[in-house]
């Protein structure tokens, strides 16, 4: 779509259906919390957005390397919008690292906007330009557009008279940049005026040195010929359904996910927890819930995390913890336990590189195999996967449904893309979210018939004891159970029972599993691009994209994974090829082939990056070329 320009204030202004940013800088410049604010800034303005943070993993990473830079990219716009861009049409750049890690991602001709301090003769040096190559003054940037501006330089000077000492004015330089930015894409900064007050309540002076750099750096873009030649930009408001939003991670919406399954449930929420990247943020916000009846537990490692959890869930609570790809592994002998018992539990991991300490803050679908066979025996359990920051509130609300009313636990997958990146997200009514009964064991007279704690309904699924109700005693722990009484039995007939009914529950869990559906494209044809959790994004667009051009391609994505929807295989045999992108070595596209006895195309990236959908339409196009 051409850009429209329209004449507004005397300044040339191009209006733009989205636009892609990346802020990068190093690790201490505030590039998270700058995207942050224009991410929360756009949603305001009721923008569609997309957001992905990119940060290294040390504390305090190298300054001025590589290694060191930390990355926010967003893209927003007028339309929906499903990714943070595969390229970025504007990069801010803080020193000259940032600029020689991303520059290679930037759009040809896209616009630069570079902190001139930071590319002295030290930081090229770090950066491995060498002191006498800056790309700003060698041609390396003749294609795009640049702006040079010594931020520092100018955020001093703009708050010389505050008191503040040169490193904590320092500091304020991100905010300069983020009113620049502002200025330049017609964007209010009343919103980040008012969360920069809130954020420094009890810090006026840093408040108003933040809100003072902020309009430094707005005034700027506006008194400056340096924007005159090129105008400024717009992006409209995206056509949305009326309703409530508000800005939120995945991480954000998955502790808010649980927290609603509790209330309708008519429970009490627990999460059992250890600290890990980049699930913390989890722990975080049910940590601030505790009006809404949710109880946070810090445990001191991961095992205790699950176990305290096992124990809530054994009183009556709807228990969760959640972790990332080691911590799962450490959990993995809670969660057999957690099947033996029988009890609902809910385990939100939210993945990341790996193996061992791998990629602490990169994203990666590295857990689907410990997910679905990392237990020791025969210990199966529903496993579903989100495919975006909102969508994480709603499988959040499905695995507690499911653990609930299955009595059995549940792990539900995101990423360190889903979970810390961010999209606007249409409140919805509690009467909107489907009903989760628990099934508990009323009291029993002394006249009724022994409790059997292991009796089994129709879809074998035993009854919730509550510790305390009258004439429920009954055996609880990992050792084998006798089939309906519960006592501890080594027989081997009883255990292979048991192992049975307890695989065949998991099974029934197929009834709440809607049939899969075509997402995009022909119900049946050349190529399928099968995928899960957060390539869906970049998949849909790339599929989108395939079809404009002619293909004979159609997109599905895998919500449910274990058990598999029922019509899966059907679908999959309407088409010559499937294609597989999996940010992994190749991990569904094994259990599809086992299944389904097909021979897919597998599409692995581990790179610590998530897909984009040029990469993914690419193989699409050299698929079909093949068939």
């Amino acid at each position: 779509m051409s850009d429209q320009i329209i004449l507004n204030n005397e300044n040339m202004v191009t209006s733009k259906t989205s636009v892609s940013v990346l802020f990068a800088g190093d690790s201490g410049d505030g590039m998270q919390l700058t995207g942050t604010q224009f991410a929360n800034t756009v949603a305001v303005y009721g923008s569609d957005l997309n957001t992905f943070p990119n940060f290294p993993s040390e504390i305090r990473a190298p300054a001025g390397t590589i290694s060191g830079v930390s990355g926010f990219q967003l893209q927003f716009g007028s339309k929906a919008v499903y990714t943070p861009g595969a390229k970025f049409d504007v990069m801010v750049a803080m020193n000259a690292a940032a600029l020689k890690a991303n520059l290679k991602n930037l759009h040809h001709g896209g616009i630069i906007l570079a902190n001139t301090d930071g590319f002295d003769a030290k930081n090229l040096k770090l950066a491995g330009y060498g002191e006498e190559n800056n790309p700003l003054e060698d041609g390396t940037l003749n294609d795009y557009t640049v702006f040079e501006i010594p931020v520092v330089t100018l955020t001093r000077k703009a708050l010389v008279d505050t008191g503040l000492s040169t490193k904590n004015i320092d500091r304020c330089k991100n905010m300069f940049v983020l009113g620049t930015l502002y200025w330049l894409y017609s964007l209010p900064i009343d919103t980040t005026i008012e969360t920069l007050k809130t954020k420094f309540k009890k810090k006026a002076d840093v408040a108003e040195a933040n809100i003072k750099a902020v309009k430094a750096g707005y005034n700027f873009g506006d008194e400056t010929e340096m924007f005159s030649q090129h105008g400024r930009f717009s992006v409209d408001p995206a056509n949305k359904k009326p309703g409530v939003y508000r800005r939120v991670t995945g991480n954000e919406a998955s502790a808010i996910g649980l927290t609603a399954a509790a209330k309708k449930a008519g429970l009490e929420l627990f999460l059992g927890s250890y600290p890990i990247t980049p699930a913390s943020e989890i722990l975080q916000t049910l940590s601030g819930l505790k009006k809404w009846g949710v109880k946070t537990f810090q445990a001191e490692d991961e095992i205790a995390g699950v176990l305290t959890s096992i124990g809530a869930s054994y009183g009556g609570a709807l228990a969760a913890t959640n972790t990332s790809g080691p911590g799962l592994a450490l959990k993995a002998e809670g969660l057999g336990l957690a099947v033996m018992l029988e009890i609902p539990l809910v385990v939100v991991n939210v993945q990341r590189g790996g193996p061992s300490t791998g990629l602490p803050t990169k994203p990666e679908q590295s857990d689907l195999f410990i997910s679905m066979f990392g237990r020791h025996g025969d210990a199966p359990v529903p496993i579903i996967a989100a495919t975006s920051p909102v969508d994480c509130f709603y499988t959040a609300y499905e695995a507690a449904k499911i653990a609930v009313e299955y009595m059995t636990p549940v792990i539900c997958l995101t990423d360190g893309y889903l979970g810390l990146s961010s999209e606007p997200m249409l409140i919805p009514a509690p009467d909107d979210l489907a009903d989760i009964t628990p099934k508990y064991v009323k009291e029993r007279k002394p006249e009724d018939p022994p409790y059997l704690p292991y009796k089994r309904d129709e879809k074998g699924v035993r009854e919730w004891a509550i510790p305390g109700t009258k004439g429920l005693e009954h055996r609880i722990g990992g050792l084998e159970k006798q089939h309906e009484t519960g006592h501890v039995s080594h027989d081997p007939e009883n255990h292979a029972l048991m192992t049975k009914l307890r695989a065949e529950k998991i099974e029934r869990v197929i009834d709440l599993v809607p049939d899969q559906t075509i997402d995009n494209g022909p119900e049946q044809g050349d190529l399928l691009v099968l995928g899960w959790g957060s390539t869906y994004g970049a998949i849909k667009i790339a599929v989108e994209q395939a079809l404009a051009g002619g293909c004979n391609v159609a997109h599905a994505h895998l919500r449910y994974l274990n058990p598999f929807p029922k019509n899966l295989g059907e679908i999959l045999s309407n088409y010559k090829k499937v294609l597989i992108p999996e940010n992994n070595y190749g991990q569904l596209i094994r259990i599809i082939r086992d299944k389904y006895q097909i021979e897919p195309v597998g599409y692995s990236k581990v790179q610590g990056l998530p897909f984009n959908e040029m990469e993914i339409e690419a193989k699409i196009t050299d698929t079909l070329k093949e068939l």
